[in-house]
């Protein structure tokens, strides 16, 4: 897909978000709403190597979402790919259902149980190492959330994944500057976040984690770099992005809209 049918896609996909959290009446919208253009990017991009078909697929390019509370981001892009019915979406955080508020490994396309924050960077180091062993060329990327990054597991699997020279790993932060009651930089200060990661031997890019043109022209790379040193790629998004009256809002971080505001939200991601 071209930046603009991107663009509508990540639309789409935030359409379905807002369908199935205020079905459910519970969800974190605001940081799916913020990654939702980095996951479009990287699946309907030609970034990653997958097949809906075959989810174990041997030769597949390993995908985690760490920042697991916007796990319905995700499951939205595996549905409509064809991993799953998408209209299972529809049970989403009801009893019984595979798709509750976090990644789970019986979603097919799902590679671990993440959100428990702090452990999806650590889970990918590993796979990285393993892909190293078996001599696979497969990439593993991470998708982090910046407040997330307060764990002190995330700075060890950063130092153990420069140690072990994974430059097939990516970490891939989502850079929206708020955690669930704070601004990041009020709370603990993350910046200079790129230097930060450079001195614990990483490779660093910054990129607009809206502009699918930016987005593509950063992750289109990532198969053919020559460096040694793993890749993070600080995606400066806004949280709550798509719905004006959530956009960099904290209340957004968890919430649902009442029936005036899911009209408006609604009506605006129809508008693309």
């Amino acid at each position: 897909m071209n930046p603009e049918k991107l663009n509508k896609k990540a639309y789409y996909i935030r359409y379905l978000i807002l369908e199935a959290i205020v079905a459910a009446k519970k969800g974190h919208i605001g940081g799916a709403f913020s990654c939702t253009d980095i996951l479009t990017t990287l699946y309907y991009g030609n970034i990653l190597r997958f097949d809906a078909n075959k989810p174990d697929w041997d030769e597949r390019d390993r995908f985690l979402l760490s920042k697991g509370h916007s796990g319905i981001a995700l499951f939205a892009v595996l549905a409509d790919l064809g991993f799953f019915d998408i209209a299972e979406l529809k049970t989403f955080c009801l009893n019984n259902s595979r798709l509750g508020g976090h990644p789970d490994r019986r979603v097919p396309g799902i590679e671990a149980d993440t959100g428990s924050l702090g452990h999806g960077l650590g889970i990918g180091a590993g796979m990285a190492l393993g892909a190293k062993m078996d001599v696979k060329d497969y990439l593993t990327v991470v998708l982090l959330g910046d407040g997330e990054c307060y764990e002190g597991s995330v700075w060890e699997a950063f130092l153990f994944a420069s140690h072990h020279n994974l430059n097939n790993l990516i970490a891939v932060i989502d850079r929206n500057r708020q955690c669930v009651l704070d601004y990041t930089e009020d709370c603990v200060r993350l910046e200079p976040f790129d230097k930060k990661l450079q001195s614990f031997g990483w490779d660093t890019l910054m990129v607009d984690g809206h502009s699918h043109q930016d987005l593509l022209e950063v992750f289109s790379t990532i198969r053919e770099r020559v460096s040694e040193k793993p890749l993070a790629i600080i995606a400066n998004t806004i949280k709550g992005k798509g719905v004006s009256y959530m956009e960099g809002q904290i209340k957004w971080h968890h919430g649902v809209p009442n029936d005036e505001e899911y009209q408006i939200a609604m009506k605006e991601l129809s508008s693309i």
